[in-house]
Order: C-alpha cells, then sequence, then structure tokens
C-alpha cells in the first residue's frame, strides 16, 4: 500500500502567530483508536504553535530541520534543533516557534492516546 501525504495550511494554530502547514503521512481515517495524529508539520519563519495541553494522549516532536524555541510544560524554554526531541506527555503544556526568519522549521509530530 502506498499513501500519499494530504497537506492541511493552517493559520493561529492552538493561538500561536503566522502560519503551519501540516503534511499528514497517514490520514485519521487510516489509523487506529490510539493514533490521533501521524504528520510532518513545517512552521514558516516567525510562526508559532501556541501554548496548549494534551489531556489523554502524548506527543513527541522530531526535529527535521531549522531552529526552535520549544516551550515545556513547567515554563523552560530551549533552543532545538535538527535530531532533537521534544516529548509531550500526557497531561503537559508546551509551544514551539519557529526563531528563524527566514528558514522553515520542520518536525514530524505523532499524537497517541495514553492509557
Amino acid at each position: 500500500m502506498v499513501i500519499r501525504e494530504t497537506l492541511q495550511h493552517r493559520e493561529a494554530v492552538r493561538g500561536g502567530k503566522g502560519c503551519v502547514d501540516f503534511y499528514h503521512v497517514v490520514p485519521k481515517e487510516m489509523t487506529d483508536d490510539y493514533v490521533h495524529m501521524f504528520a510532518k508539520l513545517v512552521i514558516r519563519p516567525a510562526s508559532s504553535i501556541g501554548w496548549h495541553q494534551h489531556t489523554g494522549e502524548t506527543e513527541p516532536y522530531y526535529i527535521l530541520a531549522g531552529e526552535g524555541l520549544f516551550t515545556d510544560s513547567d515554563g523552560t524554554q530551549t533552543k532545538v534543533g535538527p535530531g532533537d526531541v521534544c516529548l509531550i506527555r500526557n497531561g503537559d503544556f508546551h509551544a514551539i516557534e519557529n526563531l528563524s526568519g527566514t528558514e522553515d522549521l520542520s518536525l514530524m509530530a505523532v499524537i497517541y492516546k495514553q492509557d
């Protein structure tokens, strides 16, 4: 089976700034009840995903390209780049921002249910 990614362009994601492109790798209708999202996210320059909480689910971000500022549940801010993993556990809050004025921040994100 071959699945083609689908693009969803979104503005002000979770109250963030600018735009984020969601390249859905596996469509929601093809995942089981445990996977909510499997996508590559491209956060455009000067854009972000706003502060929000995950309840009943976990979400790792795997940074592919670019440089970002990840805000963890306790408010700690950490610069992240290619090869870094940001782990958002059940109950955690988080946000991420593209620090570049010219380069995209790309990451893989999987949201799955946490029992």
